[in-house]
């Protein structure tokens, strides 16, 4: 058997239904099939009889087999059948990250987890002293459940002979993963995997922020210590998987659960009928483009502002405010509702009116014989004395200031100011004063120690009271303990919501709180439109650290 009898429903090595043609590299073909013994769908990469790479690949499939980490395709099988050579590993049922930038770059929470999956399988790979050698967008692969896999551990490169690549290599390659998964564009010198090259300037990549707007700067930075030459700013340059597994960890949280749409994206493709494996070549056309804006709020969009982008375009309007339901028909109705009968609708209006128009009457004839009484009165008064008459000083009456009770909270936006990437949970915000203490805001996960990793001095929520409101004290009811919390204000103008930490005053302290109820009161008399509840020491959860808000109560 050769490889170009190798075809759709040949039976390789008594075992491989051969299916479909994937991809063809160098002369060797890569093939859908059915393993018939165990019913399931795999992938083969075919060599050619006395093709010079046979060597090299049986000894990638021999090193593939020690990456144990479930995040790789694993190697199955790898013999010869009839002089040809044949690999057999695992098929991915999703999308390639090749496919996906296709349709556009991701969002920043969703680039910084796909790299910080790859980075920590690549951890787990180096230790063995083993590379992957051909890290590249579509090696990468989002399955249908939204986790990540990565194709051709030490294989793909030997089937482009590319030899076996070294862990420093595989950094490399993933720092240019993450820059164009950032900004749709490739850091090379030419275009690349369906990606246009990323702007130079004076000879030197361009930052993903000086590439696309609104790019975290966290991960900005991250991006530009694993290509920079040298990093700007003296930044310490990042070489090793695990130190950029920990870098974006302290970014983006350790949890391995995909951000949102990351698998809601593959399931609109698999409904469109675009689905593939990382292999597949046939040109499909792609889903839509991931929308950093989506919410699952029934009235569909909501752009949240982040601090750093409203830092960098001034002219946006920063102050958090509160949604309110969107009517169907745009008049305050829903279209739901019966509209109300005009049969005799103008009767009933007459009717109040003249109500009115008695009660008024009524009214101002009291106080007209009210007058007449008091002015007889002062009469019989002043002539009783024999003095001149003089009127009374007018009463004046002034309203006092609302003072107490509670101050109504029109809106409120997370706070994560740089080196923060501007959004800390936005979409649970408002659980924090719905008046439902079981439901929260959490903040993101952060390793290493409980001030925020050592990455940011702190996060948390600025409340808009609306207008000025004299604040005497506001309660925050906390989760877990060791928790250390700021009440601030803005400098200056107290009608403005700061875009920088620096722009914020705190004005109480409370450090090492237990859970529970915290109240926080002012030093002195504050009025103030804004209020930052800020979080700078979080509690241990099972992964790192992270603070949640349950309820939070501002006071007159």
């Amino acid at each position: 058997m050769s490889n170009q009898t190798v075809s759709p429903g040949a039976l390789l090595a008594g075992r491989y239904r051969i299916a479909e043609l994937l991809a063809e590299i160098d002369g060797a073909r890569v093939w859908r099939a059915v393993d018939e013994v165990l019913s399931r769908a795999v992938v083969v990469d075919v060599l050619p009889v006395g093709d010079p790479r046979t060597n090299l690949l049986f000894d990638a499939a021999r090193r593939a087999a020690a990456a144990n980490d479930p995040r790789f395709l694993r190697v199955l099988d790898c013999d010869m059948h009839d002089g040809v050579t044949y690999c057999v590993r695992e098929w991915a049922g999703g999308r390639s990250l090749e496919r996906m930038l296709g349709s556009g770059p991701l969002t920043g929470q969703q680039a910084g987890w796909l790299a910080r999956e790859v980075s920590e399988a690549l951890e787990n790979l180096h230790r063995t002293g083993y590379a992957h050698g051909a890290i590249n967008p579509a090696t990468v692969v989002v399955t249908d459940a939204g986790a990540i896999k990565v194709v051709g551990v030490a294989t793909e490169a030997a089937l482009r002979s590319s030899g076996a690549g070294s862990p420093e290599e595989d950094v490399h390659s993933l720092g240019q993963l993450l820059f164009a998964s950032l900004t749709g564009r490739w850091p090379g010198p030419a275009p690349a995997w369906g990606l246009q090259p990323a702007p130079v300037e004076h000879g030197r990549l361009l930052s993903p922020r000086q590439v696309r707007a609104g790019v975290p700067r966290s991960l900005d930075d991250i991006s530009d210590r694993l290509l920079g030459d040298p990093p700007r700013h003296h930044a310490p340059p990042i070489t090793s998987a695990a130190g950029l597994s920990a870098a974006l960890s302290g970014v983006v949280g350790s949890s391995h659960e995909p951000p949102n749409q990351m698998d809601e994206t593959v399931q609109v493709a698999r409904q469109n009928g675009s689905v593939d494996d990382a292999t597949q070549v046939v040109p499909q056309s792609p889903p839509p483009a991931l929308d950093p804006t989506y919410t699952s709020e029934p009235n569909g969009y909501r752009p949240p502002i982040p601090a750093y982008e409203a830092a960098h375009n001034p002219g946006t309007d920063t102050r958090p405010v509160r949604r309110q339901p969107a009517s169907a028909n745009g008049n305050g109705r829903r279209r739901d509702e019966p509209k109300q009968k005009q049969k005799g609708s103008w009767g009933g209006r007459i009717l109040i009116l003249l109500a009115i128009l008695a009660l008024l009457s009524v009214i101002l004839l009291a106080q007209f014989l009210l007058k007449g009484a008091m002015n007889h009165d002062n009469g019989n008064a002043n002539n009783g004395s024999g003095g001149t008459a003089t009127s009374a000083p007018p009463k004046t009456s002034t309203t006092p200031s609302t003072t107490g009770g509670k101050a109504t909270i029109a809106g409120a936006q997370d706070f994560d100011p740089p080196p923060g990437n501007g959004e800390e949970h936005h979409k649970d915000v408002p659980n924090t004063y719905d008046g439902d203490p079981s439901t929260t805001w959490k903040t993101q996960s952060y390793k290493g120690n409980p001030n925020l990793g050592g990455l940011k001095t702190g996060v948390g929520i600025i409340y808009d009271l609306g207008a000025k409101t004299p604040v005497s004290s506001v309660a925050v009811l906390l989760q877990g303990n060791d928790t250390s919390i700021q009440l601030m204000v803005p400098k200056g103008d107290t009608s403005t919501s700061p875009t920088a930490i620096s722009g914020w005053t705190a004005v109480a302290t409370k450090a090492d709180q237990p859970e529970g109820t915290v109240t926080l009161t002012p030093s002195a008399p504050t009025e103030t439109r804004y209020v930052l509840v800020w979080l700078t020491k979080l509690p241990k959860v099972s992964d790192g650290y992270q603070g949640t808000i349950s309820e939070v109560t501002i006071q007159k």
